[in-house]
């Protein structure tokens, strides 16, 4: 892979890390990384549910 095409990777990879965060409330962002390389980006969002009168 060339320098320019790892930095136009690199570019998109931060874009979908920042895309996620904005996307989600409450819950993670989980980034796995391999060998130096980001290779996946998981969002797991947290949805909880008080009952009305609870506390």
């Amino acid at each position: 892979m060339s320098e320019q095409n790892a930095k136009l990777s690199d570019a998109k990879i931060l874009d979908e890390i920042i895309a996620a965060i904005q996307d989600i409330n409450y819950g993670e962002i989980l980034i796995t990384i391999h060998n130096s390389k980001i290779v996946q980006i998981e969002k797991r969002e947290k949805r909880r549910f008080i009952p009305k009168g609870g506390t």
